[in-house]
């Protein structure tokens, strides 16, 4: 038997000896559901997952993982869009679904949590208590509070509730070596550096959550949702920025196309909603009754300053319910009829929404791919959703280049990569965009102070300057042109 084989079978019957049989995974068929995540189009296959099913397995794979320096793959419910759980070659999946206990301290407004718990299952919870946990991704029903936090994830609240990073108050993790952390505390602020807001988002490059640390929130005494139909998308982005100027604070604020439009509505049929709108926002507010009575007569008059063609409002749960799912559910809905998607992740600020807008669909036409928009309009977090069909010759190159279009035109109106999907595997060479040489080296530093061997999550979230120069990568500073061809703002 070779050499490697050899060592990949040891690999396996150590890993067996610790977790059990039945919780290592290694048959090829069997491995195929792990060789990516939402990011479909990147695809390597593990040497083998892992499913521990407390702390101390977790620390016994990763000790051995470091002795032998074998790659591990952190994953939840691998619904990541930036190939953040995509495995590389020879590498270990460390799956953490198993490790789901959920415990509600009511009288402290906190839950502690394991990583493999779904995020909509702390809500379901913490509800009989009147509290509920803010972040909401459209992947709640699925995506776990592990990669919740990896991934710093938001969702349709995070205007007025912020993301994960600000609904955490501790985690307690394992390093690159297999040693435990305890990160945050219970308290609202903790003594020293603040590393829970350096691990959170970082993409499992130094760690694995193996509890987290939740805030909870009281429920609202009222909730309404405001869903209005407008005539282009410049009115819908003018829209959100006049309501954040006169001071409201939605709790969401989401816009929609209206290729997007047309998608809610083969999914959601029964709302009868405007496809024949530009664009539409959602808008909702949550507080005392008598505070959103007149927020809504001020956003009633925002709403026919910009263009108005259908106000709707709906007040009783389950009509907002059905808005929401409507809106979370449209990547779904594009999946349906699409051969191949791709989200451009980015953020822009909120005064130029509506210009990079219009620019992203001129540089699509160009492209000749279609690109729908849905996003979170209150912190100018674009999704752009790129549809193609990779089997005609060259539409996915163009695909890829039109996003990489998008993502430097995020960076020359102020913006970011990335909002709340990650870096990854996607991103890498973006990285090498928004930031220099010395930033991206004080990050390798960093990282390695938490992994010293480097075998968490590695090729991802940070290049190395030697891939940066592999890619050409250029450091696009503040009033430089990211690309010739783009219009300067």
């Amino acid at each position: 038997m070779p050499e490697h084989n050899r060592a990949r079978q040891c690999a396996v019957d150590t890993f067996k000896a610790i977790v059990g049989d039945r919780w290592v995974i290694d048959e090829p068929a069997a491995l195929v559901p792990y060789e990516c995540d939402a990011l479909f189009h990147l695809c390597e296959r593990p040497m083998a997952v892992v499913l521990p099913a407390d702390e101390d397995e977790v620390c016994q794979v990763l000790r051995y993982c470091a002795q032998h320096r074998i790659a591990v793959t952190p994953r939840g419910a691998g619904t990541s869009l930036s190939g953040g759980a995509t495995p590389v070659s020879g590498s270990v999946v460390l799956g953490l679904n198993r490790l789901r206990a959920v415990t509600v301290l009511a009288a402290a407004g906190q839950a502690l949590a394991g990583p493999g718990v779904r995020n909509v299952a702390v809500s379901e919870h913490a509800q009989p208590h009147g509290l509920f946990f803010a972040p909401d991704p459209s992947s709640q029903s699925a995506c776990t509070i592990g990669g919740n936090v990896a991934e710093n994830a938001g969702g349709v609240h995070c205007f007025k509730y912020g993301l994960t990073v600000n609904n955490l108050l501790g985690v307690r993790m394992v390093d690159g070596a297999g040693q435990v952390l305890d990160l945050g505390s219970a308290a609202l602020d903790t003594p020293g550096f603040d590393f829970l807001s350096l691990l959170t988002g970082s993409e499992g490059l130094l760690g694995l959550i193996i509890q987290a640390r939740l805030r909870l929130l009281a429920v609202p005494s009222k909730i309404r949702v405001l869903l209005g139909f407008f005539s282009t998308p410049r009115d819908t982005c003018n829209a959100v920025t006049a309501i954040i100027g006169a001071g409201i604070v939605p709790a969401g604020l989401e816009i929609m196309d209206n290729a997007s439009l047309i998608a809610a509505d083969s999914y959601s049929p029964g709302l009868k909603l405007r496809t024949d709108a530009g664009g539409a926002l959602l808008c909702e507010l949550d507080g005392q009754a008598a505070e959103i009575a007149a927020w809504t007569e001020q956003i009633q008059v925002i709403f026919r300053q910009h263009g108005l063609l259908e106000l709707r409002q709906a007040d009783e749960q389950h009509e907002r319910l059905e808005l929401w799912a409507a809106r979370k559910n449209i990547l779904p809905a594009l999946l349906r009829t699409a051969r191949d998607v791709y989200v451009a992740d980015c953020v822009v600020p909120r005064r130029l929404l509506g210009e990079v807008l219009d620019r992203i669909n001129q540089m699509a036409a160009e492209a000749a791919i279609e690109v729908v928009q849905s996003f979170h309009a209150g912190d100018g977090n674009l999704h752009s959703v790129l549809r193609y069909d990779s089997r005609n010759q060259g539409e996915e190159a163009r695909a890829m280049a039109l996003a990489d279009r998008i993502m430097a035109l995020a960076l020359e109106a102020g913006g970011s990569i990335s909002g709340e999907h990650g870096i990854g595997t996607e991103k890498l060479h973006g990285m090498c965009w928004q930031f220099g040489a010395h930033e991206l080296e004080v990050f390798a530093q960093i990282r390695t102070l938490f992994d010293p061997h480097s075998i968490l999550n590695p090729g991802k979230a940070i290049p190395t300057l030697h891939r940066c120069a592999e890619l050409g990568g250029m450091h696009i500073h503040e009033g430089q042109m990211a690309h010739p061809d783009l219009p300067r703002f």
